[in-house]
């Protein structure tokens, strides 16, 4: 199965979007910057975004991002919270789910994730 990747498109109207596989991602390339710079620094691997952000169909909707990381319980918790903190600092509050699989469980939500989910 081919991977779904991101690419950029600016609008007429200069407004940033990404367009993948399955519709417009309804996040500017800095948000998705933002968002990858942060995994990466907190996880050491690139996130996916998935749910109603990357279907342009639908309206609103919170930062839903999916993250595989090899880590303990507690460590990724603390990742989460530091990576959100960074999150928000940098292009405001908002409403940031992160589902991090460490690898020791199998929930429908990750596969979901991975069927569904775009790279940033």
């Amino acid at each position: 199965m081919k991977e779904k990747t991101a690419v950029e498109r600016v609008d007429a109207d200069g407004a940033g979007l990404c367009i993948c596989q399955n519709g417009a991602m309804r996040l500017t390339p800095n948000e998705q910057q933002v968002i990858r710079e942060a995994s990466l620094r907190y996880f050491g691997v690139r996130p996916r975004l998935f749910g109603s952000r990357v279907d342009d169909s639908k309206l609103g909707g919170d930062i839903d991002l999916y993250i595989e990381a090899p880590m303990s319980a507690e460590r990724g918790f603390d990742a989460k919270i530091r990576m959100v903190a960074d999150i928000w600092l940098k292009i405001g509050e908002r409403k940031i789910d992160v589902v991090v699989n460490s690898g020791d469980q199998n929930m429908p939500i990750y596969e979901v994730a991975k069927r569904d989910g775009v790279w940033l």
